[in-house]
């Protein structure tokens, strides 16, 4: 599942590559075999929920945009509203809410922001660099790695999930439940896990699918709101609210946190624990 993906697993075959070619496919024929792979076969409890219906929705989005799309270019790119009231119209179990999609869709994006967001701020040896992640649109800003908790998941096995998926790289091991920073944003509660100690030389590869579309080291003193009146280029409004936060709490002790916040460096004293934080 990808980072950003939905809160519950896909049918069996979802997420395996295409089981026939879509290159010569009617719209009928990409229709019926996506609400064959994501829909038709879910457990009774999913198809009660239109929330979790509208995931599975959305994860097939992603597969007629990855996979079919590829295939068969004649095939136009489509939003998710405009892809989801296809296959709302398309699949028989989805024709009940068809014609007030408009509202179940509006349900859903208010839904899907609230869902609980785990991931990590990864920290190299020295505490002065942590890994970003930028999205696969020009547009994306930079964030640390993240994604959405299923269901029942403890959030620190999110959080290793999600930044293997988008990373590759393995958190297990390394991961301390209680170093954590938590904020809630606009309704949705973010859990980030801080985790110091990743090489700096770590071949980062991610394992989603037009997703992330780069993985860097950016210095801790180069980011937005570390240096007061710093003037940062690029998108990180993604990160501001967690570096405060990892600025107030990576000193151990009361004195050392008055270093001047102008030396970054000095001021990442390589604590043993980092202060649980919550918003």
């Amino acid at each position: 599942m990808a980072s950003s993906s939905p809160e519950i697993v896909s049918s069996a075959d979802s997420a395996e590559a295409p089981r026939f070619s879509y290159k010569d496919a009617t719209h009928e024929e990409v229709m019926e075999d996506l609400s064959s792979r994501f829909i038709l076969n879910l457990p009774d409890e999913e198809l009660a929920s239109l929330e979790r219906i509208c995931f599975q929705v959305e994860q097939a989005h992603w597969f007629y945009e990855d996979f079919i799309r590829e295939q068969n270019p004649t095939f136009p790119s489509l939003p998710l509203k405009k892809f989801s009231a296809m296959l709302f119209h398309a699949c028989p179990l989805l024709h009940q809410w068809s014609s007030d999609h408009e509202n179940a869709f509006s349900l859903f994006m208010q839904y899907k922001t609230r869902v609980p967001v785990c991931g990590a701020i990864m920290l190299n040896d020295n505490w002065d660099k942590c890994v970003l992640v930028k999205g696969w649109k020009s547009s994306s800003g930079w964030g640390f790695p993240k994604g959405k908790i299923n269901e029942d998941e403890p959030k620190h096995v999110c959080a290793i999930r999600e930044v293997l998926e988008e990373t590759g790289y393995n958190l297990a091991g390394k991961l301390k439940p209680e170093d954590v920073i938590e904020l809630s944003i606009k309704e949705q509660r973010i859990s980030l896990f801080v985790v110091p100690g990743v090489e700096e030389d770590f071949p980062f590869q991610t394992k989603t699918r037009k997703e992330i579309s780069r993985i860097e080291w950016f210095r801790l003193s180069d980011l937005p709101t570390w240096k007061r009146n710093k003037q940062v280029p690029g998108k990180f409004y993604l990160i501001s609210p967690f570096i405060g936060r990892l600025l107030m709490n990576t000193s151990p002790s009361p004195q050392e946190k008055r270093v001047d916040r102008r030396d970054a460096k000095s001021n990442l004293l390589k604590p043993t624990h980092i202060l649980r934080m919550q918003s």
